[in-house]
């Protein structure tokens, strides 16, 4: 049985970014911390979002090849205009 003051999937994902920024408040902070020792699913999506967040800041500031950009362009260039 779940207690009530436990957060769920939603709301713990709702606050990930936050958690892994350090953002949140002691209190929050904490039901989200619980839901992650308990729940394997939202577990791992942290895993995943603080691995990739990490990999992304050791980039620094490296530009991207001409490649990239290319394709990058032309995959924007098919979008729908608004």
């Amino acid at each position: 049985m779940i207690s009530p003051d436990t957060i769920g999937c939603e709301e713990a994902l709702r606050h990930l970014a936050e958690y892994l920024d350090g953002e949140l408040a002691a209190e929050r902070h904490g039901e989200v911390e619980a839901h992650l020792h308990r729940c394997l699913s939202c577990y791992s999506r942290a895993e995943f979002e603080r691995r990739l967040k990490a990999r992304l800041a050791a980039l620094g500031n490296a530009r991207p090849g001409p490649e990239l950009e290319r394709r990058v362009r032309a995959l924007l260039a098919q979008l729908p205009e608004r």
